[in-house]
């Protein structure tokens, strides 16, 4: 797969370019993994100022006695934490509140979870499929107030692009 970063007009337009590149990286292939990668360096070619991208996904996670947890998936950035329990860090507040959350500045969040100390700002989008949270799309920037109302927006399409590719029965292998 081809992906050439282009000038777009507006935040929607490179979205919704985004947006069709998820659909044809599920064309290419059914292994999520490979997927999901390549979608993660997308978002990191395409996203401007972003230092960590990428995709935490539920999972059970028996050998810690909690059942459901975020699980690290493919991403671009430094090593990041690898569990997250729903209600922790903003991933997992995405999780348990099943909405966006949009930090504009992770120091004066209680309970950020830094992966990159250079993370000044952060916006975390759930994936839905089939009515539950499948995991979520995580992006991080080292600038303060970096996400706007029109990110927050163009993320909630790719999630919902997402959720519906994953959606379909027997597309997928993990």
């Amino acid at each position: 797969m081809d992906i050439a970063k282009k000038e777009y007009s507006s935040k929607a337009e490179m979205y919704a370019a985004m947006a069709l590149h998820i659909k044809e990286s599920f064309q290419e292939t059914t292994d999520i993994c490979a997927a999901l990668s390549n979608i993660s360096a997308m978002l990191a070619l395409y996203l401007e100022h972003v230092n960590w991208a990428g995709f935490y996904i539920m999972k059970n996670v028996p050998e810690h006695g909690k059942g459901q947890m975020l699980v690290l998936g493919p991403f671009q950035g430094k090593p990041a934490v690898a569990l997250i329990e729903a209600g922790s860090g903003v991933c997992g507040t995405a999780v348990e509140s099943r909405t966006q959350q949009r930090v504009d500045d992770v120091t004066r969040c209680c309970n950020h979870i830094a992966c990159d100390v250079a993370t000044a700002s952060e916006i975390v989008t759930p994936i839905f499929v089939n009515g539950g949270v499948w995991g979520v799309i995580d992006i991080d920037s080292p600038l303060p107030s970096r996400f706007d109302e029109e990110d927050e927006d163009g993320m909630k399409l790719l999630a919902e692009t997402l959720g519906e590719l994953l959606g379909r029965p027997s597309t997928m292998d993990m």
